[in-house]
């Protein structure tokens, strides 16, 4: 996988395009670290690309949660617990 500084994908648009080809991805980096993913698409793929993108960030939105959620110690709330924790916010809520 090829790495881009944002500043050489601005000075070298044209040929990194043409790398895109047949690289298939290129991370663009600023200050050395990742902020984009070129990913190569054609107009028969792009429906199914943009699925797949969207199920990734999904996905990881979930670990993400889950994450959070061993860290707070949430992970562990019974059914119970839930429904009280439910039940309260919507009491605060409908005051």
């Amino acid at each position: 996988m090829k790495f881009v500084g944002i500043r050489d994908f601005r000075n070298r648009s044209a040929k990194i395009w043409d790398e895109l080809n047949r690289e298939k991805e290129i991370i663009i980096t600023s200050n050395g670290k990742p902020v984009a993913i070129l990913s190569s698409v054609s107009e028969e793929n792009l429906e199914e690309n943009l699925t797949a993108f969207r199920r990734a960030r999904a996905i990881t939105a979930v670990s993400a949660l889950q994450r959070e959620s061993i860290k707070k110690g949430t992970d562990s709330l019974t059914l119970d617990d839930i429904n009280a924790e439910i039940n309260a916010s919507r009491k605060s809520i409908f005051k």
